[in-house]
């Protein structure tokens, strides 16, 4: 069991891509939640991270990321090839940025609205719960949020390997076939911690 999950070392990729077509397009990430952009708060959120890769940002979010507490020389940046590829795939391209990474990986979504209290609930449940492949955030209805979780590194990649294998790539592939065969710890969060922006009714009930 890990005593201190907030010691606990690890990586963080942070998923900022995505076409957000129920949104005509616009770039999440550089929404205000709080008079902060959302990846602004991702970036707050991965901040006792070792590494920190950001995957598909667009310029605009590049350049709030260079003003983001944890600074531009701790921020690795990559994208998905092809671009827009998914979850899956942007999380590879993410894994392969740190290839010397920490035992122990944080994926986040950039479009999450209150990353950081989550975060901050899931590492302790990472503590609390000796995690085996990792711990996933579960809301108040039961359903798992791939992109609100801590993986063992070595597990996700393992997973990611076999599913490329099976697949002859990793392109619009869903996150729940990926962490199909993986042993997850559930740690059950408050909804509100797991909301995040998908449509302009999102925008109205959750933004500024």
């Amino acid at each position: 069991m890990v005593d201190d999950a907030t010691t606990l070392p690890h990586d963080a990729v942070l998923l900022a891509g995505g076409r957000s077509s129920r949104l005509g397009g616009v770039d999440k990430t550089a929404l205000l939640a709080d008079g902060a952009t959302l990846l602004d708060h991702a970036l707050a959120a991965a901040s006792g991270a070792a590494q920190v890769v950001l995957v598909g940002a667009r310029p605009d979010a590049d350049r709030d990321a260079r003003e983001a507490r944890l600074g531009p020389d701790t921020i690795v940046r990559t994208r998905e090839d092809p671009p827009f590829a998914g979850p899956v795939a942007a999380l590879a391209a993410g894994l392969a940025a740190v290839p010397t990474g920490s035992v122990w990986t944080l994926v986040l979504a950039c479009d999450l609205v209150h990353p950081e209290r989550a975060t901050a609930l899931l590492l302790d449940g990472a503590g609390a719960t000796a995690p085996r492949d990792g711990c996933i955030a579960v809301d108040e209805d039961g359903r798992r949020q791939p992109l609100l979780a801590l993986y063992r590194t070595e597990a996700l990649g393992d997973a990611l390997d076999r599913l490329r294998e099976a697949s002859g790539g990793l392109e619009d592939l869903s996150m729940r076939r990926l962490l199909a065969a993986l042993d997850l710890v559930e740690v059950p969060l408050p909804s509100v911690l797991c909301a995040d922006i998908d449509s302009a009714e999102d925008v109205a009930r959750l933004l500024d």
